[in-house]
C-alpha cells in the first residue's frame, strides 16, 4: 500500500471496481436490463434500477466497514469473519457464478465479434480468453489501470449513446417513458438484480488496501450504487424506445446501434462493450488469484505470473464451453435468479445481521476506548 494513497484510490476507486465486476456481459449489451427491468414498464424498470442502487450502495457500505474491521482484503479471509466455519459455502458457490458470469462475457464477445465482423462466434470469445488472461497475469496495479480508463471511456460513451438517441429518436423515448407502470413487479426486478450482483462488493476487496478509515469505507460503499447504475439507467432510456420488442433481441445495444444508423459509433460502442467485458472478467478471475496467492504464500512459496495465467485460462475455457452449449440469453433467464437466492442467504442476511452487529458493537467498544483514553 502506498503511503499517501489519493482521494480517488481511497473513494473512487472500489466503485470503480464493483462497476467493473457487475457491467459484464449482460448490462453492457443491455440483455440483462431487458430481462430484469423491462417487464416493469420503462418507467417501472426506472424503479427497479433505483432500488437496485440504494440496495447496492448500502451492502457495499456494510462490506467495506466490515473487511476493514477485521482485515479482510480476500473474500476467503472476508467470509471466514462472517460465517465462521461455514465459509466454504460462499466459496462454492462464488466459483459457480464464477463459471456462469464467464460463460456470458465468453457468450457476449462472440455475439459482438459476429455482428460486427460475421466472424464465428469462438474467434471473439478466445481474443476475450486471450485479453483477460493478458491482464489478470501482472496482478492488481494491471486490473487496477483497467478499472481506471476503462471506466472513463465507458461513461463518455454512454453519454453519447443518450445525447445521441435523444437526438435521433427523443419523441419515442418519450412515448415509452409515458406507459403506465406495471404494478409493483419492479420491486422483485431490482431486489433480484441486486442480490445476485452484489457479490461484487466482496469480490472486489483487493481495491479497499488503499482505504485509510472507517468513514472512507462507508463513503466509498455508498458511491458504489450510482457509479454503476447510472450508465445502466441511460442506456435503459435510450431502450424505451423500442419498448416493448427490444425485449426479445439477444443484443439490444447492437439493435439500438442500428436503429442510429452511425457505423463509426456502432464500431465504438461495441468495442466499449468488449472493453467492459475485459474489465469484468479481470475482476472476477482477480478475485480468486487473489485467494489463491494467500494459500501458496502461507506456504513459503511465490505466486508465479504464470500460476495466474494458468487460473485464468483454466476458469476461461471450462466457461467458454458451457457458453457455446447454452446461449447469451438462456444463461442470463435461468441462472441469475437462482444465483440472486443463494447470495440472499449466504451473504446478505449474515451481514445485515451478524455483520451489523459486529460493526455496532466495534463502533461501540471504540467510542468507550476513547472516552478511557480522555479521562
Amino acid at each position: 500500500m502506498g503511503a499517501h494513497p489519493t482521494p480517488f484510490q481511497r473513494l473512487i476507486l472500489p466503485g470503480f471496481a464493483f462497476k467493473a465486476v457487475v457491467i459484464g456481459g449482460g448490462y453492457a449489451t443491455g440483455r440483462e436490463l431487458a430481462e430484469f427491468f423491462l417487464p416493469s414498464g420503462p418507467v417501472g424498470g426506472l424503479l427497479g434500477m433505483a432500488l437496485a442502487m440504494v440496495i447496492w450502495s448500502g451492502v457495499c457500505a456494510l462490506t467495506f466497514m466490515f473487511a476493514r474491521m477485521t482485515g479482510s482484503y480476500n473474500y476467503r479471509i472476508f467470509f471466514q469473519n462472517l460465517l465462521g466455519p461455514f465459509w466454504f459455502i460462499f466459496e462454492f458457490a462464488y466459483v459457480l457464478v464464477l463459471v456462469l458470469i464467464l460463460s456470458v462475457f465468453g457468450a457476449a464477445a462472440g455475439e459482438i465479434g459476429r455482428a460486427l465482423f460475421q466472424w464465428q462466434t469462438l474467434t471473439g470469445t478466445c481474443l476475450f480468453m486471450a485479453a483477460v488472461a493478458s491482464v489478470v497475469t501482472f496482478g492488481n496495479e494491471a486490473v487496477e489501470r483497467v478499472f481506471k480508463y476503462v471506466t472513463v471511456f465507458l461513461y463518455v460513451v454512454y453519454a453519447v449513446f443518450l445525447g445521441l438517441s435523444l437526438w435521433k429518436f427523443g419523441d419515442r423515448i418519450s412515448g415509452g417513458l409515458s406507459v403506465p407502470v406495471n404494478g409493483l413487479s419492479w420491486m422483485s426486478g431490482g431486489v433480484a438484480y441486486a442480490s445476485y450482483n452484489v457479490v461484487g462488493a466482496a469480490v472486489i476487496l483487493p481495491a479497499l488496501r488503499h482505504v485509510q478509515s472507517q468513514r472512507d469505507a462507508a463513503i466509498a460503499g455508498l458511491l458504489c450504487g450510482p457509479l454503476t447504475m447510472l450508465p445502466a439507467m441511460a442506456f435503459f432510456i435510450c431502450m424505451a424506445a423500442f419498448y416493448p420488442a427490444i425485449g426479445a433481441q439477444a443484443l439490444p445495444s447492437d439493435f439500438l446501434l442500428g436503429q442510429l444508423g452511425l457505423p463509426v459509433f456502432r464500431l465504438i460502442f461495441q468495442f466499449m462493450i468488449f472493453a467492459a467485458l475485459l474489465e469484468s472478467g479481470s475482476g472476477a478471475i482477480h478475485a480468486i488469484n487473489q485467494r489463491l496467492e494467500t494459500v501458496v504464500e502461507s506456504t513459503g512459496a511465490v505466486f508465479q505470473k504464470w500460476m495466474r495465467t494458468l487460473v485464468a485460462l483454466a476458469l476461461l475455457t471450462v466457461s467458454i464451453f458451457i457458453a457455446s452449449r447454452f446461449g447469451l440469453v438462456a444463461l442470463i433467464g435461468r441462472g441469475y435468479r437462482i444465483i440472486a437466492v443463494a447470495f440472499m442467504f449466504i451473504y446478505l442476511l449474515p451481514l445485515a445481521t451478524y455483520g451489523m452487529w459486529k460493526l455496532i458493537s466495534g463502533s461501540r467498544q471504540g467510542h468507550r476506548s476513547q472516552s478511557h483514553r480522555q479521562t
